[in-house]
């Protein structure tokens, strides 16, 4: 579906979005539901990922399609291994069988998974014959995408003797091994993380809990994107959300502070409020800790005419599509002023831009969505815009209530 994205007339926003759970929270939390008994679950995302990581883990053999889902990939690669008696073939779509596992893998086999590569070595689709897994110390490399560490992580507590993870060297995405450790808090799970050592006790039962699940930050980020680029006084509520996130790209309400975006919060809700014009000319930010907000950072700086240096992009490479290449391309066509290297963007700030461009999505989500706010300086058509529905199948509809006009082609 290509579509015709232009944005509201009046560019001063007052609008009130509740938007679905985190993504990143309820795969987590459907994977611990899966291990114990009296686990339930409270604002799930509606999300593709989240439907196929759901279907994955009522599989007891056979094909285990995950289709773009990276998340699920990796967090089901770690629960069908040790799964006595579960034999499954994951894989997924053609993209996914270019995602790099093999750091995974090869650390669920140093715990004596079963586990082999059907095609290419180090690539899905993978066959995973599940079993006791009684070995219990493991490494890996600290700055590897932090899904293989969850993945582990979430595996750690139904092991017989529970898990000792060693991460070897500087560790990226703090934040998100934090949320797989606040999660297993809440279940009452021991686990601790000192240095590059983390350690989760084993726990054959957890007492009868409910995880609620916050709304999701990534998905936050493009209104974020929009405020920015609308008129002084705008503001969008969101919920819902907590002050105190296990979600990196919570940051969110640091960084746009940059963009002249304040974040008020209240008990379940953020708003967000566009304060003044900024003043700098270029920002720069490490996102290390929140890669995913890069594409949303990158687009409302060009569209504010700013500039960006933005660096700890290396995870980029190895997403839905390789970011990086496609961020270069579709701003290039914009006419930004931009360059890239494996892990770093950088953007010059200019007036610049190009009128009635077409946006590709490279099958990911957060091209679609984070090129959206752009609709409010210049009309956009955007290519197969259902891909949304990975993270967020409301979002065209939602920004038809902000009165952005959407016309399918």
């Amino acid at each position: 579906m290509k579509i015709h994205l232009t944005g509201p007339r009046e560019q001063q926003f007052n609008a009130n979005i509740k938007i679905t759970g985190s993504k990143s929270e309820s795969n987590r939390s459907l994977l611990l539901a899966a291990h114990y008994k009296g686990v339930t679950i409270e604002n799930l995302s509606n999300s593709d990922d989240a439907q196929v990581m759901e279907q994955g883990l009522q599989k007891n053999s056979g094909t285990v399609d995950i289709h773009h889902a990276g998340t699920a990939m990796r967090f089901l690669t770690g629960y069908f291994s040790g799964q006595e008696g579960k034999n499954v073939l994951l894989t997924g779509s053609k993209r996914m069988t270019e995602r790099p596992i093999k750091i995974l893998v090869d650390a669920l086999r140093d715990l004596g998974a079963d586990i082999s590569y059907v095609k290419e070595e180090g690539y899905p689709p993978i066959k995973i014959n599940g079993k006791a897994l009684t070995k219990d110390k493991v490494s890996l490399p600290a700055n590897v995408s932090s899904q293989y560490i969850s993945s582990l992580l979430l595996l750690a507590p139904s092991l017989k003797n529970g898990l000792e993870l060693e991460l070897v060297g500087k560790i990226t995405s703090v934040p998100y091994i934090k949320m797989t450790l606040g999660l297993l808090d809440e279940l009452g799970i021991p686990n601790s993380f000192e240095g590059n050592l983390i350690k989760v006790s084993p726990k054959t039962s957890v007492a009868p809990a409910r995880l609620i699940v916050e709304s999701d930050w990534s998905s936050a980020s493009y209104y974020y994107s929009m405020v920015a680029l609308a008129a002084v006084g705008s503001e969008i509520s969101l919920s819902a959300y907590k002050k105190n996130s296990l979600q990196g790209d919570s940051v969110l309400a640091e960084l746009y502070r940059g963009f002249g975006v304040e974040t008020l919060f209240s008990e379940h809700s953020i708003t967000l409020k566009k304060l003044n014009t900024p003043k700098e000319k270029t920002v720069a930010f490490d996102l290390a800790n929140a890669p995913d907000i890069a594409q949303t950072i990158a687009v409302t700086t060009f569209g504010l005419g700013m500039g960006c240096h933005l660096v700890g992009l290396h995870t980029l490479k190895i997403k839905e599509t390789d970011r990086l290449e496609a961020l270069h391309t579709e701003l290039t066509k914009l006419g930004a002023d931009i360059s890239v290297t494996d892990k770093t963007l950088t953007i010059k700030p200019s007036n610049i831009l190009n009128k009635e461009v077409a946006i590709d999505t490279y099958n990911d989500h957060r091209m679609a969505m984070a090129f959206a706010p752009l609709a409010l300086k210049i009309p956009l058509f955007i290519n197969d815009a259902e891909v949304v529905s990975k993270s967020y199948p409301d979002f065209w509809e939602d920004l038809r209530g902000l009165q952005f006009t959407t016309i399918e082609l």
